[in-house]
């Protein structure tokens, strides 16, 4: 084959497909350096493309981290959003502190990358970092009211529920990235679930298997 026409016949990367590694190579970059020092040559760099290529797809820096909250809070909506439509109350719960907490233990650095954006977006964009979080507790608060229980539960309570998951989880996420033991993090998801049932027995007074 010709050189001068062989590149021709390269498979081209569509643009959706570059952000994706853009956005993936930001959560990377932004767990090792934090936002300051989540460069866009770093992130080409990860992404294995050039810099030119990162501005044809990306305007600036702050359009590329949109897309990277949007990409975190769909992350936690995936995962929300898997739990058993069937499931009581107290299961419905369960599923979803194991959902996020194995999301994190998956990736620590999408751990180290959540925190850290979220944290940024409210010292500098108070609204966009509370969008994040006020995201994901709505999608839990969905999933309980959602949950088959033969006990009524008043919106008050399901807040509660949400914010127990979500306090459980984050410091799970703290944990597992400062540390990193992975056979250390798996007892502790096991501790952070009777953490929950046993307050549930509290707050509902009843067995967690029977919510």
């Amino acid at each position: 084959m010709d050189a001068l026409h062989r590149e021709d016949f390269v498979p081209r990367i569509s643009v959706a497909q570059r952000r994706s590694d853009f956005i993936n190579a930001a959560v990377e970059v932004i767990a090792v350096y934090g936002i300051e020092g989540a460069t866009t040559r770093r992130i080409a760099e990860q992404a294995q493309a050039n810099l030119a290529m990162l501005h044809y797809c990306y305007d600036s820096k702050e359009d590329l981290f949109a897309d990277v909250y949007d990409f975190v809070a769909g992350k936690f909506r995936e995962v929300l959003k898997d739990s058993d439509p069937h499931a009581n109350l107290a299961d419905t719960a369960r599923q979803l502190l194991r959902g996020v907490m194995e999301c994190y233990l998956e990736s620590a650095n999408f751990a180290a990358a959540t925190l850290e954006l979220i944290s940024w977006a409210r010292r500098q964009h108070g609204d966009r970092g509370i969008a994040v979080y006020d995201q994901a507790l709505e999608t839990a608060r969905t999933a309980l009211r959602g949950a088959t229980s033969d006990h009524p539960v008043d919106a008050e309570t399901i807040d509660q529920i949400a914010y127990v998951i979500a306090a459980l989880a984050d410091g799970f996420a703290l944990n597992w990235m400062t540390y990193g033991d992975r056979s250390a993090a798996t007892e502790q998801m096991e501790i952070a679930v009777s953490v929950l049932e046993n307050w549930l027995t509290v707050r509902l007074g009843s067995s967690p298997a029977a919510l």
